[in-house]
């Protein structure tokens, strides 16, 4: 994923959500997801995909049946 497509996905997210903490972080490695995070906690893979010439991202979000509980 480019570097401006990042930024794409983040301003629209952000905006999206009104939440300036999301934050995707580039892949350490080439072939690494990209990760989606609010503030220091990771939520989220973002996904590049391209078909017939449309370029489209999905978010996908584990969510642990540990965190549904309350604290």
């Amino acid at each position: 994923m480019l570097p401006d497509e990042i930024a794409k996905v983040q301003k629209y997210l952000r905006t999206k959500f009104s939440n300036n903490q999301i934050m995707i972080k580039p892949p350490a490695k080439p072939d690494s997801p990209v990760e989606i995070y609010i503030g220091d906690e990771f939520i989220a893979v973002l996904y590049r995909d391209e078909d017939e010439g449309e370029v489209s991202f999905a978010v996908h979000m584990s969510i642990l049946d540990i965190d549904l509980t309350d604290p």
